[in-house]
């Protein structure tokens, strides 16, 4: 009833539609319409289970011939007792061990039909040829199911009344007909993520068409993309990505006043846009353009008179020379250039107003360009940028400047962004000592300050009791000091890597009593001693999945107690990569942005990168140490366990 009561409204917008349902009243349903339904029950059985009734069906298997069908969940009907309305969303009725059902042919009985939802309900299958009949269809919906086959077969030139349309999530394939867009007052048009194949074809009658949404994505289509599609006068979003389309003819754009979201990403494109200049100023004024993973080579020019644009993503594309200095002033909120062959930035980087902006893994090099000041997420990592870090940060909740040739210390500055909750600095030239300020940051999830020259004591880092880190990695610096007794507060800890320093203390037993979620922990080549037994502990990390504490002087027996606990290592475990994900504080604009952790071990004498870990990749550590006694039982029942050198290399 919800999805009805939307298309009230649409239908007062198209003149040519009269469409009113009125609720039923009793003994309304005429007898053709209940014995259609009844039908559609039987046809929806699968007789060779019992009960004899749809599966997982809290809807029709109450359909009771005793009763008034209008009266009936998921029924609705119109004052003369037709049925108008058939809402089966989300009913599961194909599943069960050995039964799938496909959608019934006798849909078609019930003529009178403006609004059928069949999504989200596992129906296989072909749809029916009878769909054709239901030519007072204003809503169709049929996604998300396991429908296949081609759909060439169906009269869809009858569904004269259909406004909405959407098949989308199924396993259909074949060619789209033409005579879909041919329907005269279709707005949405949503075949996203099945399995359409060949070219499309010149759109008739597009010119007088009211199609607001076409949603072609994630399907198999290739070629030209027509030039007719910019008859479509009314288009306002328009998605073709994931597909393989070679080309993208925008002849007539000025005829698309209201197109403002245009989405051509992981096709083959070579050229976006191949007006003159002097064609530039009629473009449509687009608010959000996508083309990701294209093949595109420069930036297109066309794209300074977008005055209107907020996000713009050139991502994954073999884009090269310089970024022009006049993309920092169309007022974006969101920038993306990131994974292309950039080298350079045109004259000095004004402040500019973006939010969220994202050049990592590009060749650009010079002193870093501005950090906005006004907050969000900013992206610089995996350049040659080599300058120090600016004083002047601003109030990012995303900070990345890892894999660069910085050099300087971390300036206090950094924790002005209070909301921020990803610092990631690693692998860079910085000296001096971590600012103590930065492990009292209120919402820090994660803090990577690995592979630098940073010096000081790692004791003197205070992290308070609303600590949220999950992630603290600090490995290959010069650090010194004792263990940070205050890591105690950080209750959600899951990755800590301290390898390669100077930290001088003994094992760090507080750590068994801090936090189950933990999955790596590396303390390698440190100067750790006595013994890793700790009594009146909790000794539980179900979740560990790689412990090294190689190159130390831990010494004593390794205790059962300490291994019994690790039941991700015990486990069959499927792979899976390990992506931490957040959101902004606060709620805001911003969904969410994903870290993925990343370590180094040795497995068999050799050192590996593992930039995102895996669940199914284990590795115990412990050789280069003081150990005594026997390798405990206990490890046979490591199942899952990937390495274990107990042996010094």
């Amino acid at each position: 009833m919800r999805h009805l009561l939307q298309y009230f409204f649409l239908l007062f917008l198209i003149p040519t539609i009269s469409f009113t349902i009125i609720p039923a009243v009793h003994s309304l349903c005429t007898k053709d319409q209940q014995l259609s339904l009844l039908h559609l029950k039987q046809s929806l059985t699968p007789y060779h289970h019992k009960p004899y009734s749809p599966l997982n069906s809290t809807k029709v298997m109450y359909w009771d011939s005793r009763t008034d069908c209008c009266f009936w969940d998921g029924v609705t009907c119109s004052s003369d007792g037709h049925v108008v309305g058939l809402d089966l969303s989300g009913e599961t009725i194909g599943t069960g061990i050995g039964y799938r059902s496909p959608i019934p042919s006798a849909i078609g009985n019930l003529t009178s039909l403006r609004y059928l939802d069949l999504s989200n309900s596992n129906f296989t299958g072909s749809i029916p040829k009878t769909m054709g009949n239901l030519k007072q269809l204003v809503y169709l919906n049929l996604s998300s199911n396991m429908l296949n086959g081609p759909i060439d077969s169906i009269q869809w030139e009858n569904l004269v009344n259909l406004i909405d349309l959407r098949l989308y999530d199924n396993l259909l394939g074949g060619s789209i007909p033409s005579s879909i867009f041919a329907l005269p007052i279709l707005q949405f048009l949503l075949f996203s993520h099945n399995q359409f194949s060949g070219q499309l074809h010149e759109f008739s009658d597009a010119s007088s068409s009211y199609l607001l949404s076409l949603d072609l994505s994630s399907n198999n289509l290739e070629g030209l993309i027509p030039t007719s599609i910019f008859n479509f006068h009314a288009l306002e979003s328009l998605n073709l990505s994931s597909n393989n389309f070679s080309a993208f003819p925008f002849n007539g754009p000025q005829q698309l006043k209201n197109l403002n979201e245009i989405d051509l990403s992981y096709n083959s494109l070579l050229i976006f846009y191949n007006g003159t200049t002097s064609s530039y100023s009629s473009f449509p004024n687009i608010v959000r353009l996508n083309l990701t993973s294209n093949k595109l080579r420069t930036i297109p020019d066309f794209l300074r008179y977008q005055s209107g644009l907020l996000k713009l993503d050139l991502s994954q594309n073999q884009i090269q020379g310089m970024i022009p200095k006049w993309i920092w002033g169309l007022d974006l909120f969101s920038l993306n250039l990131s994974c292309n062959s950039l080298a350079t930035l045109e004259g000095p980087v004004p402040n500019f107003t973006l939010v969220e902006v994202d050049l990592h893994s590009n060749q650009l090099q010079g002193p870093l360009p501005t950090i906005p000041s006004n907050g969000g997420y900013v992206d610089y990592s995996r350049n040659h940028f080599s300058s120090s870090i600016p004083f002047d940060i601003g109030e990012c909740y995303f900070l990345s400047l890892s894999s660069n040739t910085l050099h300087g210390i971390i300036p206090r500055s950094i924790c002005n962004a209070r909301d921020v909750q990803v610092i990631d600095l690693s692998n860079n030239s910085l000296t001096g000592v971590i600012p103590k300020c930065l492990s009292a940051m209120p919402y820090l999830v994660v803090l990577n300050l690995r592979g630098n020259n940073l010096t000081g004591r790692i004791s003197n880092l205070e992290f308070g009791e609303g600590c949220h880190l999950s992630t603290l990695d600090l490995g290959e610096n010069q650090i010194k000091g004792q263990f940070p007794k205050s890591l105690a507060n950080c209750k959600d800890l899951e990755f800590l890597n301290l390898r390669n320093n100077q930290i001088k203390d003994a094992f760090p037993c507080l750590l068994m009593n801090m936090t189950s979620y933990l999955r790596v922990l590396s303390l390698r080549s440190n100067q750790f001693y006595g013994g890793i037994g700790c009594p009146n502990t909790n000794d539980t990390w179900p979740n560990l999945q790689i412990i090294d504490l190689a190159h130390n002087n831990l010494s004593g027996e390794i205790p059962a107690t300490f291994l019994t606990t690790w039941q991700s290592m015990m486990a069959d475990v499927h792979e899976k990569v390990n992506v931490l994900e957040f959101s902004q504080p606060g709620g805001g604009i911003f969904v969410g942005f994903s870290f993925g952790d990343a370590v180094t071990v040795i497995s068999k004498g050799s050192e590996r990168y593992l930039v995102k870990i895996i669940t199914s990749y284990t590795l115990i550590d412990f050789s280069c140490n003081k150990f005594s006694g026997s390798i405990p039982k206990e490890m046979g029942a490591f199942k899952s366990l990937y390495s274990s050198p107990w042996t010094c290399h």
